[in-house]
């Protein structure tokens, strides 16, 4: 008997109610689901679209955010299913993986920031419907679309000194007082080498759409039913950020307005900006905790398993309890050889610098106690705090968001640049679902 995938092609792919009757005869076929789409080697089934529907709407609800016409919603929501679908293609295409261990250490850092143990997060998980094997899948998936854009996008992204020094001396960019801004976003997209008429028709729609804000439109409900940004079901929200976090494109415009306050349309390269100031605080000025530390790692490779690698630092561990030098051992031993050659030494380090991983371990650490083995992404470490001090970082905090403020500009725009590239080239074909 041929398998079920044999009989799975593109663009020819058959509906599952008719594989169904091939396989199991027309007395035993009943029609479970639909293919509603076709997006490349993959499908899009109708009981996903009905799920991911009922889950927008119930968050939605929950943040009291009118939802709009079912048409509406639906378009958006089937958008962002086959971005998702495109997306993971691609990952398997370059290499992209998530392990099993990275999997479970993700759901368990979801339980414990939840204060849950991994059986009470089943058990809640349950208890509204949501079976653990597919939650499971799901954040399989985000991890995977996550790191891909990683590989793809952020990383190939450099911020120069230069410009942070540019940054830095532009008045806009230079409150130092800590004020963060909540803002929600609506893109009207325009794509690479649009014509004039395709630009008029895109200045046309966001025209409109602030007309509908003006005249009383829930700004979050318009940004579902009309934005192409990445956030638009999520009624356009950008969450808070700091006044130095905000991309310089919103910037003049947001330094005149107040909580409320609508933009006028702002245009760049990816397309028609409207941005709305929700609301705005002051900050306070906070001291940063700095950790003096030094690690040594080992690194699985091809050579060396990773229960070796774990035994060979346990061995060096008990060198150390025996008195041997962590410098040294650090020298001829550890596979960060930019800290080795420091003897282990990472010198003064704050908060959000390191791995997830490392940072819980260093920041829980007595001083002078040498950790047991711990896993990061990296490999094993065993890690030593020599000291901690409150750190005024007034100069390297403002550098710091100076960066991130920059980098996150270049993310956005890249990140929505390549995402409409793998869109216009992949393979998609919608399916009448009368």
């Amino acid at each position: 008997m041929c398998s079920l995938s044999s009989l799975i092609s593109k663009p020819e792919i058959l509906s599952v109610a008719f594989i169904l009757l091939v396989l199991l005869g027309p007395a035993q076929a009943i029609e479970l689901d639909r293919i509603i789409a076709i997006v490349e080697e993959d499908v899009v089934m109708e009981s996903e679209l009905d799920e991911q529907m009922a889950r927008v709407r119930e968050q939605l609800r929950q943040s009291g955010t009118r939802t709009p016409p079912t048409s509406v919603l639906e378009r958006q929501v089937m958008e962002r299913l086959v971005l998702e679908k495109i997306q993971i293609q691609q990952a398997g295409r370059a290499g992209v993986d998530v392990t099993e261990k990275s999997l479970d250490r993700a759901i368990a850092d979801i339980a414990k920031r939840n204060k849950l143990t991994i059986e009470q997060f089943i058990e809640i998980l349950a208890s509204e419907g949501y079976e653990f094997n597919a939650f499971r899948q799901q954040i399989r998936q985000e991890i995977l679309i996550t790191k891909l854009r990683k590989t793809e996008v952020d990383d190939r992204i450099r911020v120069r000194a230069s410009e942070i020094e540019n940054y830095l001396r532009n008045e806009s960019n230079a409150s130092a007082d800590g004020t963060e801004y909540r803002l929600a976003h609506i893109l009207i997209a325009v794509l690479s080498g649009a014509t004039d008429e395709e630009i008029g028709q895109a200045r046309t729609k966001a025209q409109e759409t602030l007309d509908r804000i003006h005249a009383g439109e829930d700004f979050g409900s318009v940004a579902i039913s009309v934005s192409d940004g990445q956030q638009a079901l999520d009624g356009g929200d950008l969450g808070w950020r700091k006044g130095s976090q905000i991309p310089s494109l919103f910037a003049d415009s947001i330094g005149t307005m107040e909580a409320g306050d609508v933009s006028s349309i702002i245009t760049n390269p990816s397309g028609l900006h409207i941005v709305k100031l929700v609301e705005q605080r002051s900050g306070e000025t906070v001291m940063i905790e700095q950790h003096k530390v030094r690690h040594i790692l080992i690194s699985p490779s091809e050579l060396l398993s990773s229960e070796g690698a774990l035994r060979r630092l346990k061995q060096i561990r008990l060198r150390l309890d025996g008195g041997a030098d962590f410098a040294q051992l650090a020298r001829t031993n550890s596979d960060d050889r930019g800290s080795a050659l420091q003897g282990g030494d990472l010198g003064w380090v704050g908060e959000g610098k390191m791995v997830p991983e490392f940072e819980e371990v260093m920041k829980s650490s007595d001083i002078g106690v040498i950790t047991i083995p711990f896993e990061s992404e990296f490999g094993y470490h065993i890690l030593q705090v020599t000291d901690r001090r409150m750190h005024d970082g007034t100069e390297e905090v403002k550098r710091d968001r100076a960066r991130q403020a920059i980098l996150q500009q270049k993310v956005d725009e890249r990140r929505q640049s390549w995402l409409r590239s793998l869109r216009d080239e992949a393979y998609v074909e919608f399916r009448n679902t009368d």
